[in-house]
Parts: structure tokens; sequence; C-alpha cells
């Protein structure tokens, strides 16, 4: 049987070339190498608390104040990196964001206090991680694509996610074997290497390489200049989109979505998993192994977005999760096969949430919406941190996870409530492109 050849572009309007593959897929392609890395990079703590402790006697606290720092600066750095692209271009924010990781990790092994590591870990590395966050997806695809957007949306968005938790027992090998420093070295070097594919091969706009978007049918509007400044942009994107009511609704939603997966599956599934006899090493194969069905989860919740309503599909996905949790303090007491039939479902949901959400942004926000959508993911980080410290919180005063499951099923299942009063009309952009003058 003959393999059908490679989709062929005819619309190079600079040099009259045919093209095979259409530039768009080169440019996701980078993308997807630099996701990946980040994905890695923000990994990287997680196992080196207690090797840091040991070391230097930071108390854990202290240590964990870094990661916060990170987390923080991870969901808030989002829409201002957007705005940055917006004026100086993806290629030169991406390129900074991977120097700053660079920078954090590398420096870490010449650190002599728990401020260095707040300053290198904290900020540094937040900062960086954060420019290459869920924001720059919604830029990178919102430009070069038109056709497949929700399908590369997902893509990206699991490389992402799952690349975090599937790092995890590399980076644990590494520093188990070889010592904490070789991993912090190992991190900058990967954060450099990826530098170069950035410069040669991520444009952009379709237009500086002389192709139009893929799939779209006319050359696309030019973007306006932007002569006010990122900080400017993004802030004026946040106050006029607060003004609006579907923001509030994604940004509450998205709120609980980071409540119910890093704050609180992400955070304490594992010390979860132990109060009922599981081993840690057990429960992190399982963290994993919800990597892994994210992968597979996302891609076809971007497959979704582009034919089925984005409403509707929240709407699935929030409810589905809400169950799930409602019924998992059963599931750490019954036998292995119910608790792997959930971790199976909830890696198919963990991240799905987000192709429809970004669809969302740029059908009402238009050209702001990858920066709507940054501030949209900032509430994603922050519902994270409130459930991460709140389950904690429970735990300590009750002796146990159950109340915390219950409560984030009752939000997840909010979630979906809020995801369907979102109602369909007409675009809110015009309030939300700040002015350029």
């Amino acid at each position: 049987m003959a393999c059908r050849p490679l989709p062929v572009v005819t619309d190079d309007r600079k040099t009259g070339r045919v093209r095979r593959v259409h530039p768009a897929w080169l440019a996701a392609g980078v993308a997807l190498v630099a996701l990946v890395g980040a994905a890695g990079f923000r990994a990287t703590p997680s196992v080196m608390l207690h090797p840091l402790n040991e070391e230097f006697g930071w108390p854990l606290a202290t240590i964990s104040a870094a990661v916060s720092v990170n987390l923080i600066l991870y969901g808030l750095t989002a829409p201002f990196a957007a705005a940055l692209m917006d004026r100086f271009g993806v290629r030169r924010v991406t390129t900074g964001a991977l120097l700053l990781v660079s920078a954090g990790s590398g420096l870490t092994v010449l650190m002599r206090s728990s401020v260095e590591l707040i300053l290198l870990w904290g900020v540094l590395v937040g900062l960086g991680t954060g420019s290459m966050a869920l924001a720059f997806v919604a830029t990178v695809t919102g430009r070069w694509f038109v056709k497949r957007r929700g399908l590369v949306t997902g893509v990206l968005t699991a490389a992402g996610a799952a690349g975090q938790l599937v790092f995890l027992p590399v980076l644990a090998l590494v520093v188990e074997n070889s010592g904490w420093r070789t991993a912090s070295l190992i991190v900058s070097g990967a954060a450099l290497a990826v530098v170069p594919l950035v410069l040669i091969w991520l444009r952009d706009y379709p237009a500086d390489v002389g192709v139009r978007p893929y799939g779209a049918d006319a050359d696309p509007e030019p973007p306006p200049p932007m002569k006010e400044g990122a900080a400017r942009r993004a802030i004026g994107a946040l106050t006029s989109a607060a003004k609006t009511r579907p923001f509030w609704l994604l940004a509450g939603g998205f709120a609980i979505c980071g409540a119910t997966t890093n704050g609180l599956v992400g955070t304490h599934f594992i010390p979860a998993a132990h109060d009922h006899g599981m081993a840690p090493t057990a429960a992190a194969s399982l963290l994993a192994l919800i990597g892994l069905f994210d992968i597979v989860g996302t891609v076809v919740s971007g497959w979704l977005t582009d034919r089925v309503d984005s409403r509707i599909l929240l709407g699935v996905y929030y409810a589905g999760r809400g169950l799930s949790l409602l019924i998992l303090p059963t599931l750490f007491n019954a036998s292995a096969a119910p608790m792997v039939v959930f971790i199976v479902f909830y890696g198919l949901d963990w991240v799905a949430t987000v192709p429809p959400t970004v669809a969302l942004c740029r059908e009402y926000y238009g050209a702001a919406g990858p920066v709507v959508f940054g501030w949209v993911f900032a509430s994603h980080q922050f519902g994270a941190a409130l459930a991460a410290t709140g389950a904690g919180l429970v735990r300590d005063r009750l002796g146990e996870y159950t109340v915390a499951w219950y409560v984030a099923g009752g939000l997840a299942i909010l979630g979906a409530v809020l995801s369907l009063a979102i109602r369909r009309g007409a675009p809110v952009r015009p309030a939300v492109v700040p002015a350029t003058a």
C-alpha cells in the first residue's frame, strides 16, 4: 500500500517555492521541545527537598518557600509574557526565558544560603518557566494555526503537563546516584541546548517566512503596532476582561481546575495513599501513570475542541472529575484494580480543560485572547496554592484527607456549572484589546 505524500503548501508568497511541510508544524515542534524542557525544569525542586535539607540543614518549610515563590511567579508571569511576545516577539521572549532557567538552575551549585535558593529557584526559574507556560501555547497556536488549532493546543499542553510527572523518576535517579548538583547542571545544560533551536526555527508570525497560518484561506490582518509597554497591555487586558461575565466564569472554573489537580492530587495523593498503607514509591508510580494518560486525554480534548462546543466539553470534564473525586476515599480501601481505573480516568481528564478554555478566550477576546488566558491561568495557580495549603490543614486537624476529597469533588461539579453558564454571544474583544496609541 503506497504511503500518502505529505501535504503540499503552495502559498509561499516570497519565493514561490512549493513546501511539503507547512512551517507551522516546525514552529509547533520547537514549542513542543521548549515546553517539555520547561516541564523538566519545574519537576526538579520536588526531588531536591530532602537532599538540600540534609546538606544545608535548612528547614523543609524554608525550602518549600522557594517552591511556593516559583509556583506563584509561574502563574503571574504568564499574562505579562504573552504581552511581551506581542511587543518583542515569541522568539526573543522564549530565548530569554530559557536563559533565565539555565542561570537559575546552574547557579544553585554555588549557593550557600536559603535566600539564594529563593532567588534562584523561586524567582529566576519561576519567571523563566512562567514565560513558557500555557499562555505561550495560546500565542503560538493562535498565530500559526487556523485549522487543527485545538489539536495542536492539546498536544503542546500535554507535553508540558505530562512531562513534569514523567521527568520525576529520571531526576530522582540522577539525584540518588550523582547528587543534586549534577541534576541542576543537567537541567541548566538542557535549557541552553534548546536556545539554538528557538533562534533558528521559531518565528514570530507566518508572514515572517512568507506563508499564511496553517488552514487560512486568506492573509490575516497584520498585527497592530504595540506602542505601550507589556505591563500596561497585560494590566489593560485584565481590567477590560474583568468587566465581562465570561472572564469570571472561565477564571472561576480554571481556579477549580488547579485546585483539583496540581493543588490537591499532585501535592497530596502520595501522603494520602501512604495513610492507607500504600508505599510511597507505588503512589509515585501511579502519579507518573496519570502523566502518561494525560497525554492521550489532552490530545483527544484538542481534537474534540475543533469539533464540539467548548462549553459542553468543559462541563463534561469538570463533572467527570468531580464524580471521580467523590468516590476516591472509598478506593483507597479497595483493591488495586479500582484505583488503577481511577488513575486512568483521572489522567485522561488531568488538563483536558486547557484546549477548550484557550478556545473560549480567543472566541471572546480575539487578539487579546492569549493575554486574557494568561490571567485565567494565573487563577489556576492560585487555586492550586489554596488547595495545597487547605488540604494540608485538613490533614493536620482531622488526621485524614476525606473531607478534602469531598470538597474538591463538589468544587469540580461547580466548575461544570460555571462552564455551562457561559452563554454564546457576540465576542467582547473590542473592549479588551488595549489601545496602542
